[in-house]
């Protein structure tokens, strides 16, 4: 059966709305040809992320997700997908955003890193906000409100 869950890790944190959430995140899978087996979200702080990115990605730098796809099969999603709630909060202050639709467009975007959408380069980054976009907006067939509500 497929699954979507949420996960903390080193961090007190509740997303509101989980299950319209799932129900959005899962549409977004199924409208680009997927099919969704298992797929965990596990919010984290900066200091969790950073230690993944350094040991899995020989990365020294903080970062807002880091996506793992699991799969061995074309089209297929088993994922794990690390947010960091201190970047989304902080993005949400640099783009004027609210942190409630900042941490969607990030899930999202994880999600669309699982589709095969890229950001590396002017074109693939291009494509991939306006992916974004079109399925942020898709969140109303979900009855999704936006709350402006603080983490």
């Amino acid at each position: 059966m497929p699954a979507i869950s949420f996960f903390t890790e080193s961090i007190s944190y509740s997303l509101p709305q989980k299950l319209k959430i799932k129900k959005w995140v899962k549409a977004t899978i199924e409208k680009e040809g997927y099919q969704l087996q298992e797929l965990n979200f596990i919010f984290c702080s900066d200091e969790y992320l950073l230690s993944i990115n350094q040991q899995y990605l020989n990365h020294d730098t903080y970062t807002d997700i880091i996506t793992f796809d699991n799969s061995e099969e074309e089209k297929l999603i088993i994922s794990d997908i690390f947010i960091s709630i201190e970047r989304v909060k902080e993005n949400a202050k640099i783009y004027k955003t609210s942190a409630f639709d900042e941490v969607c467009r990030i899930m999202i975007h994880g999600t669309l890193h699982l589709l095969g959408y890229k950001d590396k380069g002017k074109a693939a980054k291009t494509l991939m906000t306006q992916k974004e976009d079109e399925y942020l907006a898709y969140r109303s067939e979900f009855g999704l409100v936006y709350p402006p509500l603080p983490f």
